[in-house]
């Protein structure tokens, strides 16, 4: 499938499609720079997964749309105690012999992962997580701001 078809010019689809092209490829071609399949599927999941990040005075807020999900489908996890990683997977219906099947499947299906870094300012420990209506929105407590320090003098001696 070629990503310009559907109208998906932006340099990070172009990128992917090349990936996913050299993924396909033979695997007695495969250099060291070629990425991993791995990789490749956790590129695509990202990509695919669109956020809106908010900065409040006390919190930060993150917000992905995740129609038709159940919370058993995602999860949220913080690595390293400065990357929040919300992932999951969308799962594709069973068809059942003698129903309806699909002329056209425009829902996406497949894994889903963002990542995003933590100033150091926040507090892991004070993590909520909801979601309601398909919008998931994790919200993260800021810390309080640490009085700065103020600079200390020291005295020249002349020897």
């Amino acid at each position: 499938m070629d990503l310009k078809m559907m109208a998906f010019d932006a340099p990070l689809f172009s990128a992917l499609q090349h990936m996913l092209d050299a993924a396909v490829t033979d695997d007695s071609d495969k250099s060291i720079s070629t990425p991993t399949r791995t990789y490749v599927c956790d590129a695509k999941a990202i990509a695919a997964t669109l956020a809106g990040m908010m900065e409040y005075p006390n919190s930060y807020t993150f917000i992905i749309d995740m129609p038709g999900l159940r919370s058993e489908d995602i999860k949220v996890q913080v690595e390293d105690d400065n990357v929040l990683v919300i992932s999951g997977e969308r799962r594709r219906e069973e068809e059942k012999e003698g129903a309806a099947k699909y002329l056209r499947m425009e829902r996406r299906v497949g894994k889903f992962m963002r990542k995003f870094v933590f100033l150091e300012n926040v507090n892991i420990d004070k993590i909520s997580v909801v979601c309601q209506d398909g919008v998931l929105t994790v919200t993260i407590e800021k810390l309080s701001s640490p009085e700065p320090k103020k600079p200390k003098t020291i005295e020249v001696k002349i020897a």
